[in-house]
């Protein structure tokens, strides 16, 4: 059970075998030798920064990625994502549909969010669906707010509300 082998005897040939740019493109087999420390990230690839649209831009039309966003400028149109993130002197005049929305400007709009956040700087005109909701003191919110357990789905208008039934129409005489 504690026997020497073969891959753990030899120290100094991990240093030897440096990788170079060439061989990252080649796939490696997996060896004893997985759990050593190297230039190369043994994880998956690391998840990219956001995308700042900043503060001189104005865009018109839907933003979507599943990466994550921060808006500084004027958006006029929806916007999906995986995390936003609203700066204090950015405007959002639309839907917006994401894992986490953190706002701390203004948005026109619905807020759909797993996770919403309105900090102390938000104003929000808008009705906000979510699972989990925080508003810090000083937060302008005007609409209404809908808790539910996948606010992300859009099948039946995300709606948990019993349907209408017609009410019969009399002719009137």
């Amino acid at each position: 059970m504690f026997s020497k082998s073969k891959i753990n005897e030899p120290t100094s040939k991990p240093d030897t075998a440096k990788p170079t740019a060439g061989d990252a493109t080649k796939p490696s087999a997996p060896s004893g030798g997985e759990f050593k420390s190297s230039s190369a990230p043994a994880t998956p690839k690391a998840k990219p920064p956001a995308s700042v649209l900043s503060a001189d831009l104005h865009i018109s039309g839907n933003i979507k990625t599943t990466g994550d966003i921060q808006i500084e400028g004027i958006v006029e149109g929806d916007i999906r994502a995986h995390l936003l993130t609203v700066g204090e002197g950015a405007t959002v005049k639309g839907e917006i549909m994401a894992d986490d929305v953190v706002v701390n400007g203004r948005i026109v709009g619905r807020v759909r969010g797993l996770k919403v956040r309105l900090t102390s700087t938000a104003r929000v005109e808008g009705d906000i669906i979510h699972k989990t909701i925080a508003i810090e003191s000083g937060a302008h919110f005007e609409g209404s707010v809908q808790r539910q357990d996948d606010p992300l789905s859009t099948s039946g208008g995300g709606q948990k509300q019993a349907p209408l039934t017609p009410k019969p129409v009399t002719p009137a005489s």
